[in-house]
């Protein structure tokens, strides 16, 4: 992992850096929607807050539990090392969501226009933070020119997969945030959409094997798309007498795609000319 800069014991790797950058952009964007639906920016901002730091812990112990379960048995020090290595987004979804859950209840905020509000910019702090890891998927059968060569070998680079389905995902979620009919729509498509590429890219990465040839990924991808699917179908029927839902068609501008565009070209030149070289 690229180190960034060293103080003392303590440094910054290229993976801290750019999760970190993913969590402020897309906060900043949340900001931006729930100005646009005007909604509590403050309640955006706390709610976040804790999703980030109750993602972690999820991601950590999701982790710990599936990948690697008897090295922490054996080395239970070694569970808080986050800054070893070792977080699963999959568990990071998990624990933001539980906590979300808690919050809502105890401050009485409608949870769903809530997420539906965050979705942009979760999404987009994903792609964001994916540039920076350091977990590869297998080795190439066939030596394409866009693979990285680590220790004798040629790698599928999955990081630059999953952040580039990623970044077209947040196009997608940012084109469609003004045609959801219901509260909460808009952030189960995203999670159906983030399960997909993760399911896709899963296919390049060597994990704990769940059913032949499908790993435990794959099997929690295929559990959030059901749940997504089972959420719409109950939200659309709460809501279906909403009268405050929006009724526009899908809508991005020229701007907007080219922005997207040039931080997904971004992201490649610093991933292989910088990170990664």
């Amino acid at each position: 992992m690229k180190t960034i800069f060293s103080f003392g014991h303590y440094s910054m790797n290229a993976f801290g850096m750019f999760i970190g950058l993913g969590i402020v952009l897309g906060v900043l964007v949340a900001i931006k929607e729930a100005k646009r639906k005007k909604y509590s920016t403050d309640a955006i901002t706390d709610l976040m807050m804790y999703a980030v730091i109750f993602g972690i812990v999820g991601a950590r112990l999701y982790y710990v539990l599936v990948f690697n379960l008897e090295y922490y048995l054996t080395n239970p020090g070694k569970i808080i090392a986050v800054w070893d290595g070792g977080l699963s987004i999959q568990g990071a979804l998990i624990g933001g969501a539980l906590v979300s859950l808690i919050y809502a209840r105890v401050k009485k905020i409608n949870l769903w226009r809530a997420a539906d509000i965050m979705a942009p910019g979760i999404i987009l702090g994903q792609a964001i933070g994916r540039v920076g890891c350091d977990v590869f998927g297998y080795a190439m059968k066939n030596e394409y020119f866009w693979g990285i060569f680590r220790n004798g070998q040629v790698l599928h680079p999955t990081q630059m997969y999953e952040s580039m389905l990623n970044f077209i995902l947040f196009g997608v979620i940012w084109a469609r945030r003004k045609s959801v009919k219901y509260d909460g729509q808009l952030f189960f498509t995203y999670l159906i959409g983030f399960s997909i590429n993760r399911f896709i890219v899963e296919f390049f990465r060597t994990n704990p094997i769940f059913i032949e040839p499908f790993t435990v990924a794959h099997a929690t991808s295929i559990g959030l798309i059901l749940i997504s699917f089972i959420s719409l179908k109950l939200l659309s029927t709460r809501y279906k007498d909403n009268e405050e839902v929006e009724d526009k068609k899908y809508s991005i501008s020229t701007k907007e795609v080219l922005l997207i565009l040039v931080m997904m070209i971004a992201s490649i030149l610093i991933y292989y000319n910088w990170i990664w070289s």
